[in-house]
């Protein structure tokens, strides 16, 4: 059986690896016009050590409107640019604090008001334990 201290642990490995491999942040969406017409919603950063803005991720909808709020593509370029690999990290330290703190005190027992962490890693690890 897994403890909970585990799944912490295992929950924060994965969102280092993931943040490691993740083009570097900070992220912000933008709503980029393509020459072939349209706008779509897109996840930029700029990238001081190449003197340039570097395309994150691109989401395939387009529209003749800029930044097309009745659509999730440009909803979806705001969560992403939110969540870049800097929060992965600091979500990881936070994960691996709560791990230690779990294996300081009796594992075996609830921890009232310190159980989210263990939520955010079970949704991180696929579910629950």
């Amino acid at each position: 059986m897994t403890s909970p201290a585990d799944e912490l642990r295992t929950a924060a490995e994965l969102l280092r690896e993931a943040a490691g491999n993740a083009t570097p942040g900070p992220w912000r969406p933008h709503d980029t016009w393509l020459d072939h017409g349209g706008h779509t919603a897109t996840v930029l950063t700029d990238r001081p050590d190449l003197n340039a803005t570097e395309l994150v991720a691109w989401l395939p909808t387009m529209s003749s409107n800029p930044w097309d709020e009745t659509r999730n593509a440009w909803r979806n370029a705001g969560w992403m640019a939110l969540m870049d690999p800097g929060v992965g990290l600091a979500l990881a330290d936070w994960l691996d604090a709560e791990a230690a703190h779990r294996n300081a005190v009796d594992v075996g027992q609830p921890m009232p008001g310190r159980e989210h962490a263990l939520a955010v890693a079970r949704q991180i690890n696929g579910g629950a334990p």
